[in-house]
C-alpha cells in the first residue's frame, strides 16, 4: 500500500489536470460565437447525413460526437480518414456535410482528403486549434478548439484539447437537438433497449397477466380461495370481480394480514369484508414508468387494468416492473 505522502500526491496531480481542462473548457464559453451558430447552420439544413472525420486520439473523440449527434436527431456516423482514401470517401455523399477535427489543423491524412471533398462540393465544418491551419483556412466554418495547455505536465498527450473538442461536439449536437424539437420520445426510439428507451417506450399491456395468469376470484369467494388464488398466481394479490367481471375490489398480503391480526376464520370469512375497495384501477395504453409512479406514490405494490366499464382485463405487479428493467 502505497503511504499517505504519496496518496496526496497522486490527489494533488489529479486535482491538477481537473482544474486544468475545467479552465479549458470554460475558455470554450466565448468561441460559441457566429462560427458556431454557421456550424449549426450547415448541419441542421443537411439533407444527407454528418460524416465526422479524425485521426489518432481525435478519431476517438470524432467517433463519440458522431454517436451522439446519431442518438440525438443529428444522423451520422464516423469515418477514418486513413480508410477514406482507400475507398471508405465513397460512403460520403453530395448531400452529407463533413465535420472534420484535427488540433493542428494540418493532419496529413484528413489534408490529402480536402480536394474531393471540393469537388463533390460537400459542405466542410472544421474544429481545430489553429486557425491559421490548412485545414481551417479550407474549411466552410472553423471552430476555435484551441486551449492555453494540455494537462499533461510535459504537454504532449492530448488531454485539455480533446475534452475541448469533446465539449464543443456536445454544445453542437444539443443545440441541434434543441433546433429539431427532438423529445424523450425520440431518444427512445432511438435506445430501445436501454433503460431509458424501456421507460419512454414499454406500455403496461406488454408485460400485465392476462388470462389464466391473472388472479382473481368472485366477490362471493371466500378468504382461503382468495388466499389460494394469490398464493397460485405468485403476485401477492388477486382481483375481486363480480358476475360480469366487474372490479369491486382487490385483495393483498397486506388485507391477509390485517385479517390475521383481528382473528378471523379464514373459511368462514368471505372476501368481499376484508378486501381493499374502492382500489386503484388504470387502463391500457399507459407508460409502465407512469404505472411504476402511481405504485410508488400510493405505495402499493399492485395494480389493476380495466376497461371503460371497469371490466377487468389485466393485473400488474411490481415484479413485473422489476422484470422489465423500468425501476
Amino acid at each position: 500500500m502505497p503511504d499517505q505522502k504519496k496518496n496526496e500526491q497522486f490527489c494533488q496531480l489529479g486535482r491538477a489536470v481537473i482544474e486544468t481542462e475545467a479552465q479549458a473548457i470554460s475558455q470554450l464559453i466565448n468561441r460559441v460565437d457566429h462560427a458556431f451558430a454557421e456550424a449549426c447552420y450547415f448541419l441542421f439544413r443537411c439533407k444527407g447525413r454528418i460524416v465526422v472525420l479524425g485521426m489518432g486520439k481525435s478519431g476517438h473523440i470524432g467517433s463519440k460526437i458522431a454517436a451522439t449527434l446519431a442518438s440525438t436527431g443529428s444522423p451520422a456516423f464516423f469515418v477514418h480518414p486513413g480508410e477514406a482514401s482507400h475507398g471508405d470517401l465513397g460512403m460520403i455523399t453530395p448531400q452529407d456535410v463533413v465535420l472534420a477535427i484535427s488540433y493542428s489543423g494540418h493532419t496529413r491524412e484528413i489534408i490529402s482528403l480536402l480536394p474531393m471533398l471540393k469537388r463533390l462540393g460537400i459542405p466542410l465544418i472544421s474544429m481545430t486549434g489553429n486557425p491559421q491551419s490548412t485545414l481551417a483556412t479550407t474549411a466552410d466554418v472553423n471552430i476555435d478548439i484551441s486551449v492555453t495547455k494540455e494537462a499533461c505536465p510535459l504537454g504532449l498527450a492530448p488531454t485539455s484539447s480533446t475534452t475541448a473538442t469533446l465539449v464543443m461536439g456536445d454544445a453542437l449536437a444539443i443545440a441541434l437537438l434543441e433546433a429539431r424539437g427532438f423529445t424523450a420520445e425520440d431518444f427512445a426510439l432511438s435506445h430501445p433497449g436501454g433503460t431509458l428507451g424501456r421507460r419512454l417506450l414499454l406500455r403496461i399491456d406488454e408485460i400485465m397477466h392476462t388470462g389464466d395468469d391473472m388472479p382473481h376470484v368472485p366477490v362471493t369467494a371466500s378468504l382461503t380461495e382468495a388466499l389460494l388464488e394469490t398464493t397460485q398466481k405468485r403476485l401477492g394479490m388477486t382481483a375481486i370481480v363480480d358476475a360480469e367481471n366487474k372490479v369491486k375490489g382487490i385483495f393483498t398480503d397486506g388485507d391477509l394480514r390485517r385479517a390475521l391480526q383481528k382473528g378471523l376464520n379464514l373459511q368462514n370469512t368471505s372476501v368481499a369484508d376484508v378486501m381493499t375497495t374502492p382500489c386503484k384501477t388504470i387502463h391500457k395504453g399507459l407508460l409502465a414508468a407512469e404505472a411504476l409512479e402511481i405504485m410508488e406514490t400510493m405505495r402499493i405494490n399492485g395494480l389493476l387494468i380495466v376497461d371503460e366499464e371497469n371490466k377487468l382485463l389485466g393485473v400488474l405487479g411490481m415484479h413485473d416492473l422489476l422484470r422489465a428493467h423500468v425501476l
